[in-house]
């Protein structure tokens, strides 16, 4: 698991549209207020309703969204079994840029930028230089047809940025989330585990 939750680590976060300032952004007015939508994949009412808490940053998130993730979408998610719901956890500056990132594409682009986020992982931390993310994070969005004005904006919007932090706060402090990625299926709070296990696991919540 990745870094473990803790009011400092989100403190953290929160000031760091300072280090985008930093980084050579210009200042956008916003035109109007973004909200913080939940990002699911599957049927709204489907029977099994599965939460994930994952950081764009942690390598074993990655991990699961390129081995276990496929699976489950085409063999619970697709089939209407599963609704899959995505949270993101913010334990640095970086995950936060990358899930502003996402969430700049709306609810249609959201989870196409995710998988390339987690796919890239390496590739867009780089060196772990600020200005260097940024410009990366950049390249994922206009490969998902996000315009360079769009994100500039978007990454640039500071209430945008605390809205999520406290969500993620919230919900995390809610569900007792400690590590990345967590899971919470129908209530119950489920570690990482290959497909095979999670497969077992939803089956049986399908049949109860």
């Amino acid at each position: 698991m990745n870094d473990r939750f803790t009011r400092r680590s989100a403190l953290r976060t929160g000031l760091a549209l300072g280090t985008l300032a930093a980084s050579g952004l210009p200042a956008f007015a916003q035109e109007e207020e973004r909200k913080v939508v939940e990002m699911f994949k599957g049927e709204a009412e489907a029977p099994v309703t599965v939460i994930e808490y994952a950081s764009f940053t942690c390598p074993h998130c990655a991990n699961f969204h390129k081995t276990v993730f496929p699976q489950i979408r085409a063999n619970f998610i697709d089939e209407g079994k599963v609704k899959f719901v995505m949270r993101e956890v913010y334990f640095d500056r970086f995950g936060l840029w990358a899930g502003m990132l996402a969430r700049c594409g709306g609810e249609m682009r959201y989870f196409g930028i995710v998988d390339i986020l987690f796919e890239k992982q390496k590739e867009w931390i780089g060196n772990g230089e600020p200005a260097t993310v940024i410009q990366n994070l950049y390249g994922i969005g206009r490969q998902a047809g996000l315009t360079q004005e769009d994100m500039e904006a978007c990454l640039q919007d500071k209430a945008f940025a605390e809205a999520l932090v406290a969500e993620y706060q919230k919900n995390a402090t809610a569900d007792e989330v400690s590590g990345t990625p967590s899971f919470v299926v129908n209530g119950e709070k489920v570690k990482n585990m290959d497909y095979e296990p999670f497969a077992d696991l939803l089956n049986s919540k399908l049949e109860s």
